[in-house]
């Protein structure tokens, strides 16, 4: 069989090792429009179900040496004061850790790998996809180069977009759908070499955004120099009229949110001196897409953001199509016509996967920390126990570990 892979980031990779661990006879070949490959990105986190996923591959070793293994997850108020913190991955029990890592490494591992086990030669860059055909026996794409060049069409019998939020495979098939949507969130992202704090391997959230703004800060890197620093990834994130580039890697202005953040100096983290340690900051809309109730079109389906763009919180943007990738490839090994394995693949993951995207968009992993300044209006609480319990805590956090998959019941199955 020869399968066709449109887009060579997380979710494409990951596909193209998964297929090949099930079956490296089969000829797959990827796609993506880049000129040349560069490990760009800020921070990601892995949580166990997708750990157990690149676990399969062989990869979680390589994920060791350069991630971050995080101990807790840590909640605090726009004060700084502690809302909740619980342990994560092998400390909370888990078969599988919790890696924090730069997503450049991540990417690295897995194009790296690809050439190894596949070859370079099947890793097409300067591709961009323009079109496709197909009939009942096979699906022809079409790319071209990044000068409007158009390269030789590809025959194969599976055709899998990977392509993102602006996928062109996506658009073969909702031709209509427009941009992105914008819901009045914008994001600034940067990484900072700095001491550690907390646990030193904390992925922590602070603040509220219909107060003002919230952080997202967790290291990604610690460094082997004798220095004792780290490389802290961190995300603000604002309410804004203003939309930034859909581009992961346009660029952003230090002053147009460190006012917001510039008070927030607490004991255990000075967040407006990290701010303006970053070494780069760039920008990028909160943005998604309504989800959609079908991927598949007879040879050729959809994975990752360009099935289900989401807003990129939990983790789970990288983390669903890792896991997307896993099931395709089941599906695929376990089917005998490959129309049909699409179709079982769309019919196992997209309700789930579907329900995230909206759970991203109304109750996002830090809905305790909006709960508890709503309730104490954005003031000084005296005892946490005052103003929310420890079971709401619980049904809260949870609820969403299990609607994006990584409660341990989810992980083990």
């Amino acid at each position: 069989m020869r399968i066709a892979i449109a887009g060579g980031g997380i979710g494409g990779l990951t596909l193209a090792l998964a297929l090949n661990r099930r079956d490296p006879g089969l000829d797959i070949d990827i796609f993506d429009s880049v000129p040349e490959f560069k490990p760009l990105g800020l921070g990601i986190n892995l949580m166990p179900h997708a750990i157990r996923a690149l676990d399969e591959l062989g990869l979680r070793d390589q994920l060791a040496a350069v991630a971050v293994e995080a101990r807790e997850f840590a909640f605090f108020t726009h004060h700084g004061q502690l809302v909740h913190r619980e342990p994560c991955g092998l400390f909370a029990g888990y078969d599988y850790p919790h890696y924090s890592i730069h997503r450049g490494e991540l990417h690295t591992i897995l194009y790296r790998t690809v050439c190894e086990r596949i070859g370079a030669d099947h890793v097409h860059l300067n591709h961009r996809f323009t079109g496709l055909e197909q009939d009942d026996d096979q699906v022809r794409a079409n790319f071209a180069d990044d000068q409007g060049r158009a390269h030789e069409t590809f025959t194969s019998d599976v055709l899998v977009g990977c392509d993102g939020i602006n996928s062109g495979v996506r658009k073969t098939f909702y031709p209509d759908e427009g941009e992105p949507l914008f819901h009045g969130i914008n994001m600034w992202r940067g990484v900072t070499r700095m001491k550690p704090f907390l646990t030193g391997a904390s992925a922590t959230r602070i603040g509220a955004l219909f107060l003002s703004g919230k952080l997202a800060v967790y290291p990604i890197r610690n460094y082997t120099d004798g220095s004792g620093d780290q490389l802290v990834n961190w995300v603000a994130e604002a309410v804004t009229d203003e939309q930034s580039p859909c581009d992961w890697n346009a660029r952003g202005n230090l002053d147009d949110f460190l006012p917001i953040f510039e008070d927030w100096t607490f004991d255990w983290l000075d967040c407006p001196k990290m701010l303006r340690g970053s070494d780069f900051v760039l920008s990028y809309p909160m943005v998604d897409r309504d989800p959609v109730d079908r991927w598949t079109f007879g040879r050729v389906t959809l994975l990752g953001d360009a099935a289900h763009p989401m807003y990129p919180r939990g983790g789970n943007g990288g983390a669903q199509a890792i896991l997307d990738a896993r099931a395709l490839a089941q599906a695929l090994d376990e089917g005998d016509d490959p129309r049909d394995a699409l179709r079982e693949y769309e019919s196992v993951r997209l309700e789930t996967v579907n329900r995230i995207v909206l759970t991203n968009r109304s109750a996002p992993p830090d809905k305790i920390i909006e709960v508890v300044e709503q309730r104490t209006s954005g003031e000084r609480f005296d005892r946490i126990e005052d103003v929310i319990s420890a079971d709401e805590i619980k049904h809260i956090h949870e609820g969403y570990q299990r609607v994006a998959g990584f409660d341990k019941q989810s992980v083990a199955r």
